[in-house]
């Protein structure tokens, strides 16, 4: 069983030797550093060669459980993922979260139910606003290039035969563009016919 050290800096020019100091000495044997803004997984190596470092009855430790990944949902699967392969987590400065201790899964364990909790209660809360918005007929999202006096023009260049390619070069927009805005077109024709 052994201690393994977590370490990440959001920015290149940050040190990240304090962390690494603070994880060897609270008993990391090996530690894993990684530096850069990206949450990203693909664009952390060293978290890579940590997870493939891990494992069953190891302990992770961290300074703080952000250095995991950027977003609460990050960090939720993250701990989850850790909690399945049997891998002990422990921060150094949020003393509930160490797994390796009865108390300490039970706490973890409350920590991660309302944490789970606070997402999924942003993501519906985010689900009824789209919704009620879309019912006041409004729609997010960028704003089409194709204008509906760009829509007409290209309703007639395509019945004079003009294809999509060549009438998205006419307006210098991509073909994908032109293509939605005239099936929107037909199908509210369509709606209209019935």
């Amino acid at each position: 069983m052994n201690v393994i050290g977590y370490a990440r800096v959001s920015k290149r020019e940050q040190n990240p030797a304090a962390q690494e100091a603070e994880l060897r000495a609270a008993g990391a044997g090996k530690v894993f550093v990684d530096r850069g803004e990206s949450s990203r997984i693909a664009d952390r190596p060293q978290w890579l060669a940590c997870l493939d470092f891990l494992r069953e009855g190891d302990t992770l430790l961290v300074r703080r459980l952000d250095r995991l990944g950027g977003s609460e949902r990050i960090i939720i699967e993250t701990l989850n993922d850790l909690e399945r392969r049997g891998v002990n987590i422990k921060s150094l400065t949020e003393p509930m979260i160490d797994t390796t201790s009865p108390m300490g899964r039970a706490l973890y364990g409350i920590v991660a139910v309302f944490a789970q909790l606070r997402v999924d209660t942003i993501r519906e809360n985010t689900r009824r606003g789209l919704a009620y918005a879309r019912e006041q007929g409004r729609v997010g999202g960028r704003p089409s290039v194709m204008s509906p006096e760009r829509v007409e023009a290209a309703v007639r260049m395509r019945a004079g035969g003009d294809s999509i390619a060549q009438i998205a070069r006419t307006f210098g927009v991509g073909a994908s563009s032109v293509s939605r805005a005239l099936a929107k077109h037909d199908e509210q024709a369509q709606e209209l016919a019935s």
